[in-house]
């Protein structure tokens, strides 16, 4: 089952996301398998100011386990995080339904 985790980062917390970068990325890759696409949320500016994960889990109690074991959860970057199931009808460019 698909589902997307949106977290939107704390205020004037770029250099908090980027001291911590490198064990999220490799947390990543702990579920590349299942993660369908996964990449920063980026401001006016083109900075990171959050994180948008569209994952391959079971249900949504192994979303929310991933999501509260994200390096960058662990560390209190996340302002708020939202996790929806998701229905995937188009994919690079072309329609599934």
């Amino acid at each position: 089952m698909l589902f997307v985790i949106m977290c939107n980062d704390k205020p004037s917390s770029l250099e908090m996301r980027m001291a911590v970068r490198s064990q999220h990325l490799a947390y990543l890759k702990t579920y590349e398998k299942q993660i369908k696409i996964a990449g920063p949320l980026l401001n006016n500016e083109g900075k990171s100011c959050g994180s948008l994960i569209i994952l391959n889990v079971e249900d949504r109690a192994a979303a929310e386990g991933f999501a509260i074991s994200d390096p960058y959860a662990k560390a209190g970057l996340f302002e708020s995080v939202i996790i929806r199931s998701f229905k995937e009808v188009c994919s690079e460019g072309q329609m599934l339904i």
